[in-house]
C-alpha cells in the first residue's frame, strides 16, 4: 500500500521514493506527495525523476485501492525497484487547496443560514461548482451568499484534519449534513476536515491551514438544475 502523504500533510511538496510497479495505467509507489483524484477534487500533476530519466505525471488516480501515477503519453518509466524523486506541481496544488477550502465554507454558510444540504459538486484550480437543496435561486440571493461566504473566511478559521470512528461519524449530526453514510462501508476510520468552528465534513482532499489563505472569493453563475436542486459557481479572484 502506498504512503499517502497528501492525506496528512497537504503542504507537502516533494519525497523520496521507490517503484513499486509499473502498469500500462500508472505507476505505483510506496510512498507519494501526490494527491489520487476523488471527492470533486482533480489529481495531481508533477514529476518523477531518477538517476537516467525524468517523466512528466498528468494526473494521479486510484483503482483498486492502488495509487497511480499516470505518464504522459509515450514517456519512459522508471523500471521496478528503482528509487525515484517525487514533486507535485506545487502552485496548482495550492490553488485547488483554496477552491477545495472554499467550497467547504460555501457550504457550511448556505446550510447555516438557509438550512440546505450539498447534493453535488466539482472543482477545478481557482474555480468550482456545488450543488444544494434548494428551491430557488437567484443572482440576488448569489450576491447574498458572496457577502457571507467572504465574512466567513475572512475570520481567520483554522483548518485541522482528525479521524474519527465511522461509528461515531454515522451519529455526528455534523457530518449526516453532508451524507457521510455514502462513505464506502471499509472506510473505518473516517477522516473528517474541521473549519474552526464553522464546519466539519468528511472529506479525504486537501486543504489550506487557515480561511484567510483562500482569498476573495466571487458567486459568478447560480443556475436551477430541476425541482429542489440549484448549482452555485464560484472563482477565486486571483484563481
Amino acid at each position: 500500500m502506498t504512503d499517502e502523504i497528501a492525506a496528512r500533510d497537504a503542504y507537502a511538496r516533494e519525497t523520496t521514493a521507490r517503484v513499486v510497479e509499473v502498469r500500462d495505467d500508472g505507476i505505483v509507489l510506496d510512498r507519494t506527495v501526490f494527491y489520487p483524484r476523488g471527492g470533486g477534487q482533480p489529481g495531481d500533476t508533477g514529476t518523477i525523476a531518477w538517476a537516467t530519466g525524468a517523466t512528466a505525471i498528468v494526473d494521479t488516480v486510484k483503482r483498486g485501492g492502488v495509487v497511480l501515477h499516470v505518464p504522459a503519453e509515450d514517456a519512459v518509466r522508471p523500471p521496478q525497484g528503482t528509487d525515484v524523486g517525487v514533486a507535485i506541481d506545487w502552485d496548482r496544488r495550492h490553488l485547488l487547496m483554496r477552491t477545495h477550502t472554499a467550497l467547504h465554507v460555501l457550504s457550511a454558510v448556505i446550510f447555516r443560514e438557509f438550512g440546505a444540504k450539498v447534493t453535488g459538486g466539482n472543482m477545478e484550480p481557482g474555480i468550482a461548482r456545488m450543488d444544494f437543496e434548494l428551491e430557488s435561486i437567484s443572482v440576488e440571493f448569489g450576491n447574498d451568499v458572496e457577502r457571507r461566504l467572504n465574512e466567513a473566511l475572512s475570520e481567520n478559521h483554522d483548518v485541522s484534519v482528525h479521524q474519527m470512528a465511522r461509528v461515531d461519524a454515522l451519529t455526528d449530526s455534523d457530518l449526516i449534513r453532508t451524507k457521510v453514510n455514502l462513505i464506502p462501508e471499509f472506510v473505518d476510520p473516517i477522516r473528517i476536515i474541521d473549519i474552526g468552528t464553522i464546519d466539519r465534513q468528511a472529506d479525504g482532499g486537501t486543504h489550506v491551514a487557515n480561511t484567510a489563505e483562500v482569498g476573495e472569493v466571487r458567486v459568478v453563475k447560480t443556475e436551477s438544475k430541476g425541482k429542489g436542486n440549484k448549482r452555485m459557481r464560484i472563482q477565486l479572484v486571483d484563481g
